[in-house]
């Protein structure tokens, strides 16, 4: 019996990859918000900072930038480890492209850094 628990935890506890689609519209909308936030911060002017009742929005573009640029770059890396895995012959190797794909990514969506 309680190989059979075992067994049915085995199964319903196993990795499940998600749609493709929802990898496509996750991308394209962390995309989407990394842009209007950039866009947003591009059109601020430094004489509009003094007043600090302006600093709401870039506060919010920049934490926009932040977040919504580091989840999609790390939804592109992950999928390039998972298109190129069994590549790398050892761990470094591995690691090496990783943060070879992170700066080529980083640099993609934030071209101004």
């Amino acid at each position: 019996m309680s190989a059979d628990v075992e067994a049915l935890l085995r199964e319903a506890l196993a990795p499940v990859e998600p749609p493709a689609a929802l990898a496509r519209n996750l991308e394209t909308t962390l995309a989407g918000w990394t842009e209007l936030a950039q866009d947003e911060l591009e059109g601020w002017e430094l004489a509009a900072m003094r007043d600090p009742r302006n600093w709401v929005r870039p506060a919010a573009a920049v934490a926009v930038t932040a977040t919504a640029g580091t989840a999609l770059v790390l939804v592109r890396v992950r999928a390039r480890q998972r298109a190129r895995r069994g590549q790398s012959s050892t761990l470094r190797e591995f690691a090496e492209r990783t943060l070879h794909d992170l700066a080529e990514e980083t640099r993609r969506v934030l071209p101004d850094l």
